[in-house]
């Protein structure tokens, strides 16, 4: 029963899409290496709850089918802020994470930053 689970495992997780602009922070990287994690001996491994790993299948299928969107439609494609989805996918994007971060530092951080990226023996003339 457990290679079942595994490969039923294995499926989902060549399903779910990968979103590259969310670098170390994308869900579909995410669940395959807690698959890989979990069943760390493949077909072979151990399952100490089935009942639970079935319930977890079964929520990431879910999630994963858009169950949940489709079964409840939205009526408008913005959140209450309206802001649409794209601009949502926008904003979260790691690069723009990046630069907000390097927006938040003050002066003083910058500064730092710049004079402590230099190495000790760069100011010494000889």
């Amino acid at each position: 029963m457990a290679a079942t689970r595994y490969r039923r495992f294995l499926k989902l997780c060549e399903e779910w899409p990968r979103d590259d602009t969310k670098v170390g922070r994308d869900l579909g990287t995410y669940l395959r290496q807690r698959v890989a994690q979990a069943f760390r001996e493949g077909e072979s491994t151990q399952i100490y709850d089935p009942v639970k790993c079935d319930q977890m299948y079964e929520s990431l299928v879910n999630i994963n089918t858009n169950f949940y969107k489709n079964k409840y439609p939205r009526l408008m494609d913005t959140s209450f802020t309206g802001v649409t989805v794209e601009e949502c996918r926008m904003v979260l994007a790691t690069d723009n994470m990046k630069q907000m971060e390097e927006m938040k530092k003050g002066m003083w951080q910058k500064l730092r930053a710049k004079f402590a990226a230099k190495s000790p023996d760069e100011g010494i003339k000889e």
